[in-house]
Protein backbone atom coordinates (compact mmCIF):
# COMPACT_ATOMS: atom_id res chain seq x y z
CA UNK A 1 0.00 0.00 0.00
CA UNK A 2 2.92 2.25 0.84
CA UNK A 3 4.27 1.38 -2.46
CA UNK A 4 1.16 2.27 -4.43
CA UNK A 5 0.92 5.32 -2.51
CA UNK A 6 4.75 6.84 -3.21
CA UNK A 7 4.23 5.66 -6.94
CA UNK A 8 0.73 7.44 -7.69
CA UNK A 9 2.52 11.29 -7.32
CA UNK A 10 5.09 9.65 -10.06
CA UNK A 11 3.13 8.39 -12.53
CA UNK A 12 0.87 11.53 -12.44
CA UNK A 13 4.18 13.56 -13.15
CA UNK A 14 4.80 11.02 -16.02
CA UNK A 15 1.31 12.00 -17.47
CA UNK A 16 1.98 15.74 -17.38
CA UNK A 17 4.84 15.68 -18.87
CA UNK A 18 3.62 13.04 -21.67
CA UNK A 19 0.62 15.61 -22.36
CA UNK A 20 3.34 18.43 -22.87
CA UNK A 21 5.30 16.96 -25.46
CA UNK A 22 2.27 16.01 -27.14
CA UNK A 23 0.61 20.03 -26.80
CA UNK A 24 3.83 21.37 -28.42
CA UNK A 25 3.82 19.03 -31.21
CA UNK A 26 0.51 20.05 -31.84
CA UNK A 27 1.44 23.86 -32.07
CA UNK A 28 4.70 23.42 -34.41
CA UNK A 29 3.37 23.05 -37.55
CA UNK A 30 0.57 25.44 -36.46
CA UNK A 31 3.27 27.62 -36.18
CA UNK A 32 5.20 26.85 -39.47
CA UNK A 33 1.91 26.87 -41.37
CA UNK A 34 1.56 30.53 -40.32
CA UNK A 35 4.53 31.62 -41.50
CA UNK A 36 3.81 30.54 -44.84
CA UNK A 37 0.95 31.91 -45.29
CA UNK A 38 2.31 35.08 -44.21
CA UNK A 39 5.09 34.60 -46.45
CA UNK A 40 2.43 33.84 -49.27
CA UNK A 41 0.81 37.27 -48.37
CA UNK A 42 3.73 39.76 -49.33
CA UNK A 43 3.60 38.75 -53.02
CA UNK A 44 0.24 39.38 -53.26
CA UNK A 45 0.80 43.00 -51.38
CA UNK A 46 3.41 43.62 -53.86
CA UNK A 47 2.01 43.08 -56.95
CA UNK A 48 -0.72 45.73 -56.91
CA UNK A 49 1.62 48.40 -56.21
CA UNK A 50 3.71 47.38 -58.84
CA UNK A 51 0.36 47.56 -61.06
CA UNK A 52 -0.46 50.81 -59.74
CA UNK A 53 3.02 52.44 -60.18
CA UNK A 54 3.21 50.99 -63.75
CA UNK A 55 -0.33 52.33 -64.90
CA UNK A 56 0.58 55.97 -63.07
CA UNK A 57 3.35 56.03 -65.91
CA UNK A 58 1.46 55.05 -68.22
CA UNK A 59 -1.03 57.96 -67.97
CA UNK A 60 1.87 60.53 -67.43
CA UNK A 61 3.13 58.98 -70.94
CA UNK A 62 -0.53 59.88 -72.14
CA UNK A 63 -1.41 63.35 -70.45
CA UNK A 64 2.11 65.18 -70.92
CA UNK A 65 3.69 62.10 -73.42
CA UNK A 66 6.54 62.37 -75.76
CA UNK A 67 4.10 60.23 -78.12
CA UNK A 68 0.91 62.28 -78.41
CA UNK A 69 -1.22 60.65 -81.21
CA UNK A 70 -2.14 61.28 -84.60
CA UNK A 71 -6.35 63.07 -83.66
CA UNK A 72 -4.27 65.34 -80.55
CA UNK A 73 -1.79 66.88 -83.34
CA UNK A 74 -4.66 67.20 -85.29
CA UNK A 75 -6.21 69.36 -83.08
CA UNK A 76 -5.62 73.56 -82.57
CA UNK A 77 -5.57 74.77 -79.51
CA UNK A 78 -7.72 78.32 -79.51
CA UNK A 79 -6.14 81.35 -77.75
CA UNK A 80 -9.44 83.06 -77.58
CA UNK A 81 -12.89 82.64 -77.39
CA UNK A 82 -14.92 81.89 -81.10
CA UNK A 83 -18.32 80.29 -82.10
CA UNK A 84 -17.47 76.86 -83.00
CA UNK A 85 -19.07 73.57 -82.79
CA UNK A 86 -16.37 70.33 -83.86
CA UNK A 87 -17.58 67.92 -86.41
CA UNK A 88 -15.95 65.01 -86.61
CA UNK A 89 -16.44 63.47 -90.58
CA UNK A 90 -14.71 60.21 -91.99
CA UNK A 91 -11.78 62.57 -93.77
CA UNK A 92 -11.58 65.19 -91.85
CA UNK A 93 -12.62 67.27 -88.41
CA UNK A 94 -13.94 70.65 -88.81
CA UNK A 95 -14.69 73.48 -86.08
CA UNK A 96 -17.74 75.06 -87.76
CA UNK A 97 -18.98 78.53 -86.74
CA UNK A 98 -22.53 79.20 -87.40
CA UNK A 99 -21.88 83.03 -87.06
CA UNK A 100 -19.75 83.24 -90.17
CA UNK A 101 -20.93 80.37 -92.10
CA UNK A 102 -17.56 78.93 -92.47
CA UNK A 103 -15.43 77.00 -90.70
CA UNK A 104 -12.93 78.07 -87.91
CA UNK A 105 -10.05 75.35 -89.22
CA UNK A 106 -10.26 71.97 -91.12
CA UNK A 107 -7.86 69.68 -90.03
CA UNK A 108 -6.76 65.74 -91.28
CA UNK A 109 -4.04 63.42 -91.93
CA UNK A 110 -2.77 62.24 -95.00
CA UNK A 111 -1.33 58.80 -95.63
CA UNK A 112 0.98 57.40 -98.17
CA UNK A 113 -1.91 54.96 -99.12
CA UNK A 114 -4.83 57.23 -99.21
CA UNK A 115 -3.20 59.20 -102.04
CA UNK A 116 -3.86 55.79 -104.17
CA UNK A 117 -7.44 55.87 -103.48
CA UNK A 118 -9.72 55.60 -106.64
CA UNK A 119 -13.04 57.11 -105.66
CA UNK A 120 -14.30 60.01 -108.19
CA UNK A 121 -15.06 63.19 -106.90
CA UNK A 122 -18.56 64.14 -106.97
CA UNK A 123 -18.85 67.63 -107.37
CA UNK A 124 -22.35 67.34 -104.98
CA UNK A 125 -21.70 70.84 -102.49
CA UNK A 126 -24.57 69.71 -100.04
CA UNK A 127 -25.27 71.04 -96.69
CA UNK A 128 -23.54 69.32 -93.38
CA UNK A 129 -26.15 67.46 -91.91
CA UNK A 130 -24.36 67.46 -88.27
CA UNK A 131 -24.14 71.43 -88.52
CA UNK A 132 -26.43 72.68 -86.03
CA UNK A 133 -27.63 76.54 -86.66
CA UNK A 134 -27.24 78.62 -90.56
CA UNK A 135 -24.97 77.04 -93.40
CA UNK A 136 -24.06 78.43 -96.60
CA UNK A 137 -25.80 76.86 -99.92
CA UNK A 138 -25.23 76.58 -103.74
CA UNK A 139 -27.39 80.00 -104.04
CA UNK A 140 -25.25 82.25 -102.06
CA UNK A 141 -22.31 80.91 -103.92
CA UNK A 142 -24.02 81.34 -107.18
CA UNK A 143 -22.90 84.65 -109.39
CA UNK A 144 -20.94 86.17 -106.22
CA UNK A 145 -17.42 85.84 -108.47
CA UNK A 146 -15.96 83.69 -105.60
CA UNK A 147 -15.58 79.83 -106.09
CA UNK A 148 -16.27 77.05 -103.46
CA UNK A 149 -13.26 76.38 -102.05
CA UNK A 150 -12.38 73.10 -100.24
CA UNK A 151 -10.34 73.00 -97.30
CA UNK A 152 -10.04 69.36 -96.80
CA UNK A 153 -9.58 68.75 -101.08
CA UNK A 154 -11.57 66.50 -102.62
CA UNK A 155 -8.80 64.45 -104.19
CA UNK A 156 -7.50 63.76 -100.41
CA UNK A 157 -10.46 61.71 -100.18
CA UNK A 158 -10.45 59.58 -103.05
CA UNK A 159 -9.74 56.35 -100.22
CA UNK A 160 -13.93 56.53 -99.05
CA UNK A 161 -16.85 57.11 -101.09
CA UNK A 162 -17.93 58.37 -97.64
CA UNK A 163 -15.30 60.99 -97.57
CA UNK A 164 -15.02 61.74 -100.60
CA UNK A 165 -19.14 62.55 -99.71
CA UNK A 166 -18.73 64.71 -97.14
CA UNK A 167 -15.53 66.54 -98.54
CA UNK A 168 -18.39 68.77 -100.30
CA UNK A 169 -20.15 69.60 -97.30
CA UNK A 170 -20.32 73.23 -97.20
CA UNK A 171 -18.96 72.72 -93.70
CA UNK A 172 -15.69 72.38 -95.49
CA UNK A 173 -16.55 75.66 -98.16
CA UNK A 174 -14.97 79.02 -98.00
CA UNK A 175 -15.16 81.60 -100.58
CA UNK A 176 -12.00 81.77 -102.65
CA UNK A 177 -10.86 83.79 -105.18
CA UNK A 178 -11.00 81.93 -108.67
CA UNK A 179 -7.49 82.25 -109.18
CA UNK A 180 -6.56 81.21 -105.51
CA UNK A 181 -8.73 78.18 -105.81
CA UNK A 182 -7.56 76.81 -109.26
CA UNK A 183 -3.69 77.89 -108.70
CA UNK A 184 -1.89 78.30 -105.44
CA UNK A 185 -4.20 76.58 -103.18
CA UNK A 186 -4.44 73.56 -105.61
CA UNK A 187 -0.40 73.38 -106.55
CA UNK A 188 -0.36 73.26 -102.82
CA UNK A 189 -2.53 70.41 -102.56
CA UNK A 190 -0.93 68.49 -105.41
CA UNK A 191 2.73 69.04 -103.33
CA UNK A 192 1.31 68.27 -100.22
CA UNK A 193 0.55 64.64 -101.45
CA UNK A 194 3.59 64.35 -102.64
CA UNK A 195 5.50 64.64 -99.18
CA UNK A 196 2.09 62.61 -97.66
CA UNK A 197 4.13 59.53 -100.62
CA UNK A 198 7.57 60.56 -99.43
CA UNK A 199 6.98 60.92 -95.62
CA UNK A 200 4.54 58.34 -95.37
CA UNK A 201 1.79 60.40 -93.55
CA UNK A 202 0.85 64.49 -93.40
CA UNK A 203 -0.74 66.23 -90.85
CA UNK A 204 -2.50 69.28 -92.67
CA UNK A 205 -4.53 72.17 -90.73
CA UNK A 206 -6.05 74.98 -92.94
CA UNK A 207 -8.64 77.31 -92.87
CA UNK A 208 -9.78 81.24 -93.62
CA UNK A 209 -8.15 84.78 -91.58
CA UNK A 210 -10.79 87.50 -90.84
CA UNK A 211 -8.48 90.64 -89.85
CA UNK A 212 -11.40 93.10 -90.53
CA UNK A 213 -14.71 93.58 -91.39
CA UNK A 214 -15.59 91.41 -93.89
CA UNK A 215 -17.78 91.45 -97.15
CA UNK A 216 -20.45 88.39 -97.72
CA UNK A 217 -22.05 87.11 -99.95
CA UNK A 218 -25.93 85.40 -100.60
CA UNK A 219 -28.93 85.36 -98.96
CA UNK A 220 -27.24 83.96 -95.55
CA UNK A 221 -24.35 86.07 -95.20
CA UNK A 222 -21.57 84.24 -95.90
CA UNK A 223 -18.44 86.02 -95.07
CA UNK A 224 -15.63 86.30 -97.24
CA UNK A 225 -12.41 85.87 -95.36
CA UNK A 226 -9.05 88.11 -96.46
CA UNK A 227 -6.67 85.53 -96.20
CA UNK A 228 -6.07 81.58 -96.02
CA UNK A 229 -3.37 79.33 -93.83
CA UNK A 230 -2.15 76.06 -94.16
CA UNK A 231 0.18 74.78 -91.65
CA UNK A 232 1.47 71.14 -92.24
CA UNK A 233 3.24 68.65 -90.20
CA UNK A 234 4.95 65.66 -91.41
CA UNK A 235 5.65 63.36 -87.44
CA UNK A 236 7.41 60.15 -88.26
CA UNK A 237 10.10 61.43 -89.90
CA UNK A 238 13.45 62.36 -87.58
CA UNK A 239 13.58 64.74 -86.69
CA UNK A 240 9.97 66.24 -87.69
CA UNK A 241 9.29 68.72 -89.73
CA UNK A 242 6.77 71.45 -90.34
CA UNK A 243 5.94 75.17 -92.56
CA UNK A 244 3.21 77.17 -92.77
CA UNK A 245 2.24 79.22 -96.11
CA UNK A 246 -0.34 82.21 -96.20
CA UNK A 247 -1.97 83.30 -98.93
CA UNK A 248 -4.26 86.37 -99.34
CA UNK A 249 -7.88 85.80 -101.22
CA UNK A 250 -6.85 87.07 -104.90
CA UNK A 251 -5.06 85.86 -107.97
CA UNK A 252 -2.10 83.68 -106.44
CA UNK A 253 0.00 82.40 -109.28
CA UNK A 254 3.46 82.77 -107.58
CA UNK A 255 5.85 80.28 -106.48
CA UNK A 256 4.77 78.38 -103.33
CA UNK A 257 8.09 79.33 -102.05
CA UNK A 258 6.27 82.54 -101.99
CA UNK A 259 3.69 81.93 -99.55
CA UNK A 260 5.99 79.98 -97.12
CA UNK A 261 6.00 81.36 -93.39
CA UNK A 262 6.31 80.77 -90.00
CA UNK A 263 4.19 78.68 -87.99
CA UNK A 264 4.44 81.12 -85.11
CA UNK A 265 3.33 83.79 -87.89
CA UNK A 266 0.60 81.92 -88.44
CA UNK A 267 -0.48 81.51 -85.05
CA UNK A 268 -0.24 84.96 -84.54
CA UNK A 269 -2.70 86.04 -87.23
CA UNK A 270 -5.17 82.84 -86.11
CA UNK A 271 -4.75 83.14 -82.21
CA UNK A 272 -4.30 79.40 -82.34
CA UNK A 273 -1.46 77.07 -81.28
CA UNK A 274 -0.54 74.20 -83.98
CA UNK A 275 0.77 71.08 -82.53
CA UNK A 276 0.61 71.91 -79.34
CA UNK A 277 0.54 68.18 -77.84
CA UNK A 278 4.39 67.93 -79.09
CA UNK A 279 6.65 68.29 -76.11
CA UNK A 280 8.12 71.25 -76.13
CA UNK A 281 11.72 70.66 -76.98
CA UNK A 282 10.32 69.01 -80.41
CA UNK A 283 7.64 71.73 -80.81
CA UNK A 284 10.76 74.83 -80.52
CA UNK A 285 13.13 72.72 -82.57
CA UNK A 286 10.62 72.23 -85.57
CA UNK A 287 10.27 76.18 -85.05
CA UNK A 288 13.89 77.31 -85.02
CA UNK A 289 14.86 75.33 -88.07
CA UNK A 290 11.99 76.68 -90.44
CA UNK A 291 12.77 80.43 -89.24
CA UNK A 292 16.55 79.17 -90.29
CA UNK A 293 15.46 78.29 -93.57
CA UNK A 294 12.74 81.04 -94.58
CA UNK A 295 15.42 83.43 -93.63
CA UNK A 296 18.24 82.04 -95.82
CA UNK A 297 15.48 81.99 -98.68
CA UNK A 298 14.47 85.57 -98.28
CA UNK A 299 18.39 86.78 -97.76
CA UNK A 300 19.15 84.59 -101.18
CA UNK A 301 15.93 86.67 -102.90
CA UNK A 302 16.98 89.89 -101.74
CA UNK A 303 20.89 89.44 -102.92
CA UNK A 304 19.49 87.94 -106.72
CA UNK A 305 17.24 91.12 -106.45
CA UNK A 306 20.17 93.84 -105.56
CA UNK A 307 22.24 91.98 -108.32
CA UNK A 308 20.31 92.43 -110.90
CA UNK A 309 19.31 95.84 -109.96
CA UNK A 310 22.93 96.51 -110.19
CA UNK A 311 23.43 94.93 -113.59
CA UNK A 312 20.51 96.83 -115.01
CA UNK A 313 21.94 100.47 -114.09
CA UNK A 314 25.20 99.16 -116.46
CA UNK A 315 23.00 98.05 -119.44
CA UNK A 316 19.30 98.53 -120.10
CA UNK A 317 17.00 100.66 -117.78
CA UNK A 318 14.39 98.34 -117.09
CA UNK A 319 12.40 97.44 -114.16
CA UNK A 320 13.27 94.33 -112.07
CA UNK A 321 11.12 91.54 -112.18
CA UNK A 322 12.48 88.92 -110.43
CA UNK A 323 10.26 86.45 -108.53
CA UNK A 324 12.22 84.52 -105.94
CA UNK A 325 12.68 80.59 -107.85
CA UNK A 326 11.46 77.68 -105.77
CA UNK A 327 14.02 76.40 -103.75
CA UNK A 328 14.64 72.68 -103.32
CA UNK A 329 11.93 73.01 -100.52
CA UNK A 330 9.78 72.46 -103.03
CA UNK A 331 11.05 69.47 -105.04
CA UNK A 332 10.65 66.01 -104.70
CA UNK A 333 10.92 65.90 -101.24
CA UNK A 334 10.66 69.38 -99.55
CA UNK A 335 10.06 68.76 -96.06
CA UNK A 336 13.55 67.36 -96.50
CA UNK A 337 15.02 70.94 -95.21
CA UNK A 338 12.35 71.93 -92.96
Amino acid sequence: IITIIILIPILYGVYLYCQGIDTSQKEKPQTSTSFQTSSDQKPENKKPEGKKTKGTKSENNKSGGKNPTTKELEIPVSLTRRQEQIIHHTGYTVSYNKDLKLPNWVSYELTRKETKGKEKRSNRFITDPQVRGLIATNTDYAHSGYDKGHMAPAADMKWSPQAMKESFYFSNMCPQHPQLNRRGWKNLEEKIRDWAIADSAIIIICGPIITRQPKTIGKNKVVVPQQFFKVILSPFVKPMRAIGFLFNNKQSVEPLSTYAVTIDSIEHLTNMDFFAALPDEIENKIRWYINKTLRHINKTCRDIKLLLLSNQRDTVVQPVNYTCPSPQLFNYNPIEQY
